[in-house]
């Protein structure tokens, strides 16, 4: 599989990039962190959370499937 700016592929950058980058996506994700007992299971509620307020891709389109929040949960 090719690389996109070191990630995976363009839709896990993207995620990311929002997870990352905006002050209230980061907080919820840091917040589903502490609370979970791993990434895995913070990367699933988080994917629920998201879809409970309708959001279930980001601004530019990609998905925010439980896979691409745990790849963006790189270095947390």
């Amino acid at each position: 599989m090719a690389k996109y700016n070191g990630h995976d592929s363009w839709a896990f950058w993207n995620v990311s990039l929002w997870l990352n980058n905006d002050e209230g996506l980061s907080n919820m994700m840091r917040q589903e962190l502490r609370r979970a007992r791993n990434k895995d299971k913070a990367a699933q509620r988080l994917a629920e959370l998201l879809a409970e307020i309708g959001l279930e891709k980001t601004p530019d389109g990609a998905r925010y499937t439980k896979s691409a929040i745990r790849a963006a949960m790189i270095g947390h």
